[in-house]
C-alpha cells in the first residue's frame, strides 16, 4: 500500500529525519531510538515504514550499501554476492550515489524483498564490518536492527557480549580518516543501532564517545497526525467530515494524542470493518477500549437530573456536599468549566477535593459517584495516601525506573488506569502523601498523562479524580453548615499555601471544587445510618442461619440509645463502632451459644435493658 500526500508541509514533519541526515554524514555511529517501528513521512511526503525511510535517505546520501543485521533475520539489504565481496574486502567499485531507491509498499522489512538474506553470528557480522571500516574504501551503512535484543542486561554483559562491544569500539576508533577536501562532503562507513530506547544498550558503548550521535524518534506531533488522517481520509468511514480545516478534523486529531501513525492506520481499517459508520468519538473509544460508546457520552441531561436523589440514597446527612457535586457535574456537562464533558479533553473529566471530619461519608460519596458515572462501584479505585509518605513512594504509583528490580511490573496507579480507563480515582488522605507524589498529581491534572517505569504513557483523560482530606477537622468546632464550610476551605488553602508550599496543586483542582463535609450532629442522620447497616446484617442472618427476621422490641428507642453513645467527632464511623460493640458482638455471642437447628426459621428479638441489649428466640 502506497500513500502520498502532496500538501505536506515538511517544516513541521519529521524533525528526526533532518537530524538523522545531518548526523549520518559526520558520525561513525548513530543510535536511532524511540518510535522506530512506526510509519513516518519521507522527505517527499510519502508514508513509509521508518526503516525504509532510513534506507532511502542513506542511499541518496551516497552510501553504496545499506546492510541490515539482526540475530534472528541475519543479513538483509544486499545480495549474497555483494555480501561475499564485502567479506573479501577487495570489492572497491565506487557506485554512483543519489539514485532513486524504491522500497515498494507497506513492509516492515522491505530490504529483504529482492536481496535474499544470509544468516551469521554477531561476531561474524562485526568482523566483516571491522574489515570494511579499516581496509575498504566503500561507503557502507551497517544497521543493527532490533539492537535492543542484541544484548542481555545492559549492565550485566556476558563474555561474548563484551567481546562484541570491544570489536565495535575498536573498529570505530581505528577506522580510516580521510581529510582530503574531495572526501569531506561524502559519507563514510557507519554503524547504526535501531532500538526502542537508548537505555537498552550498554552505556560503555556510547557514553562520552564523540564517534556516536543520537537520534530520537518521538511520537508523531499534531501536524504529523493531522496529515496522516488526511492522507487516509478516503479510507475512514465515519459520520463526520474530515476535510482540512474543519472542526471535525481538529477534534479527531486532538483525540489521537499519544497515538502512532500505525494507530491511525489501524483505526482507518477498523472503521471500514463496521456495519455502520461510527462517530469519531465512538471510533476512538472502540479502538482504545473495545467500547463503541464511552460512559461519558451516556451522561446526558436526564441522567444528571437524578444525581442528587441517587447519591442521597447512600450518603446521609451531607445534602450540602451532594448538591455541590451535582452543580459541578452540571457545570462540566454544559462545558462552562475546565472539566469538559468531552472525549476530546486531555485532562481528567473532573477533579474534586472532599474535606471534612472522619466518618462523615467522603469515601462513601466517592463510591456512590463512581457507581453513578460508570454503573459499578468497583470503578472506584482507592489509594490510601498514608502508604505513600516516603521519598520513593512515587515509584509504587508509576513503577520503578528501567534497570531496577520489578520495573517491568509497572506501577499501581498506571496499571489500574490501563486496566480500567473509565474509573474514579480516589486518593484518600492526600495530605499524608510525600511531596514527590504531589508532582505526579500536578502532571495528571495538567497534562492528563503519566509515563510508567516501562516507558509506556498512560492517559487519564477518561478518569474522574477525587481527593479526600480531614485537614482542619481537629481544630474546627461543629456549628452551622455555612460556617463549617467556610472554615474548612480556609484550612485547606492555608495547608497548601503555607505548609506544603504547593498552591499550584490547589490551583489545578480549583477552589470552587473544594467540597466541605459537615459534622454529624443530628441523631436522625445517625439513626438512618444505623438502619442502613442493619439491613445487610439481617440478610446475612437469613443466608447463613436461616433466621426469618431480626426485630426490635422498640426500634426507635434502641436506635436513639445507640445514637447517644456515638462520639460525634467520628461521625458515621462512630455509629458503626457503637453498633459493632453494643449490638453485633453480643449478637455473635448469642448465635454461638445456640444450636443451628434451633435457629432455623425462627425470629430473633432484640430486648433493651437500659443501654444494654439482649436477645431471645421467638
Amino acid at each position: 500500500m502506497r500513500t502520498f500526500y502532496k500538501e505536506v508541509n515538511m517544516e513541521y514533519i519529521n524533525a528526526w529525519l533532518e537530524n538523522f541526515e545531518r548526523q549520518s554524514l559526520i558520525r561513525r555511529a548513530l543510535i536511532v531510538s524511540g518510535n522506530i517501528i512506526d510509519l513516518s513521512f519521507s522527505a517527499t511526503g510519502q508514508l513509509q515504514p521508518i526503516n525504509q525511510i532510513i534506507t532511502e535517505t542513506l542511499k541518496k546520501q551516497g552510501f553504496q550499501h545499506v546492510v541490515f543485521y539482526s540475530r534472528v533475520g541475519g543479513i538483509s539489504g544486499i545480495s549474497p554476492q555483494q555480501w561475499q565481496d564485502l567479506q573479501a574486502t577487495g570489492f572497491q567499485q565506487d557506485s554512483s550515489a543519489g539514485e532513486a531507491y524504491d522500497m515498494g509498499g507497506f513492509d516492515d522489512n522491505p530490504q529483504q524483498q529482492n536481496t535474499g538474506q544470509t544468516e551469521l553470528t554477531p561476531k561474524d557480522f562485526f568482523a566483516v564490518a571491522e574489515k570494511v571500516l579499516l581496509q575498504s574504501k566503500q561507503r557502507v551503512a551497517f544497521i543493527l536492527d532490533w539492537s535492543n535484543y542484541l544484548f542481555g542486561q545492559a549492565n550485566s554483559l556476558s563474555d561474548a557480549e563484551r567481546a562484541w562491544l570491544q570489536q565495535i569500539s575498536k573498529s570505530l576508533r581505528d577506522a580510516d580518516i580521510n581529510d582530503s577536501a574531495y572526501e569531506m562532503d561524502k559519507p563514510q562507513s557507519i554503524f547504526i543501532f535501531l532500538c526502542s530506547g537508548i537505555g537498552t544498550l550498554p552505556p560503555s558503548l556510547y557514553l562520552n564517545n564523540p564517534l556516536f550521535g543520537e537520534v530520537n524518534i518521538a511520537l508523531p506531533n499534531i501536524k504529523e497526525r493531522e496529515h496522516a488522517i488526511l492522507a487516509w481520509k478516503h479510507i475512514f468511514q465515519v459520520q463526520e467530515n474530515l476535510q482540512s480545516g474543519t472542526r471535525e478534523l481538529n477534534d479527531f486529531v486532538t483525540q489521537t494524542d499519544n497515538f502512532t501513525i500505525r494507530d491511525i492506520y489501524n483505526m482507518a481499517r477498523l472503521s471500514r470493518q463496521q456495519k455502520n459508520d461510527l462517530t469519531i468519538n465512538n471510533l476512538v473509544s472502540l479502538y482504545r477500549f473495545g467500547k463503541r460508546q464511552s460512559p461519558w457520552e451516556q451522561l446526558d441531561q436526564s441522567k444528571l437530573q437524578g444525581t442528587t436523589e441517587k447519591l442521597k440514597l447512600r450518603v446521609k446527612g451531607q445534602d450540602q456536599a451532594i448538591n455541590a457535586v451535582n452543580k459541578i457535574l452540571i457545570r462540566a456537562y454544559t462545558g462552562l468549566s475546565g472539566l469538559q464533558h468531552s472525549a476530546k479533553a486531555k485532562t481528567p473529566k473532573g477533579a474534586l477535593f472532599f474535606v471534612g471530619p472522619t466518618g462523615v461519608g467522603k469515601t462513601e460519596l466517592a463510591k456512590s459517584l463512581a457507581e453513578f458515572l460508570f454503573g459499578d462501584e468497583d470503578a472506584c479505585i482507592r489509594f490510601d495516601m498514608s502508604e505513600f509518605n516516603h521519598e520513593h513512594a512515587d515509584q509504587r504509583l508509576v513503577g520503578a525506573p528501567p534497570g531496577y528490580v520489578g520495573f517491568e511490573q509497572g506501577g499501581q496507579l498506571t496499571n489500574a488506569v490501563k486496566a480500567r480507563p473509565f474509573s474514579l480515582l480516589l486518593f484518600d488522605e492526600i495530605e499524608k502523601a510525600h511531596s514527590r507524589i504531589l508532582d505526579k498529581f500536578l502532571q495528571i491534572l495538567e497534562d492528563g498523562r503519566l509515563t510508567d517505569g516501562k516507558g509506556e504513557t498512560v492517559l487519564f483523560s477518561d478518569t474522574f479524580i477525587v481527593f479526600t482530606s480531614n485537614i482542619g477537622a481537629s481544630e474546627i468546632e461543629p456549628s452551622t453548615p455555612e460556617q463549617v464550610t467556610e472554615q474548612f476551605k480556609i484550612a485547606v488553602q492555608r495547608h497548601f499555601k503555607d505548609e506544603l508550599k504547593r498552591p499550584e496543586l490547589l490551583g489545578r483542582i480549583g477552589e470552587a471544587n473544594i467540597i466541605p463535609f459537615n459534622f454529624m450532629q443530628d441523631d436522625t442522620i445517625l439513626k438512618e445510618i444505623a438502619r442502613a447497616k442493619l439491613q445487610p446484617l439481617e440478610q446475612r442472618l437469613k443466608e447463613k442461619w436461616f433466621i426469618k427476621a431480626l426485630v426490635f422490641e422498640n426500634e426507635d428507642k434502641a436506635l436513639q440509645t445507640l445514637a447517644g453513645m456515638v462520639n460525634r467527632q467520628h461521625g458515621g464511623r462512630g455509629m458503626l463502632n457503637v453498633l459493632t460493640k453494643e449490638l453485633f458482638d453480643p449478637l455473635a455471642e448469642f448465635l454461638f451459644s445456640q444450636r443451628s437447628e434451633q435457629l432455623k426459621n425462627r425470629k430473633i428479638q432484640i430486648i433493651q435493658a437500659g443501654k444494654a441489649f439482649d436477645f431471645e428466640m421467638i
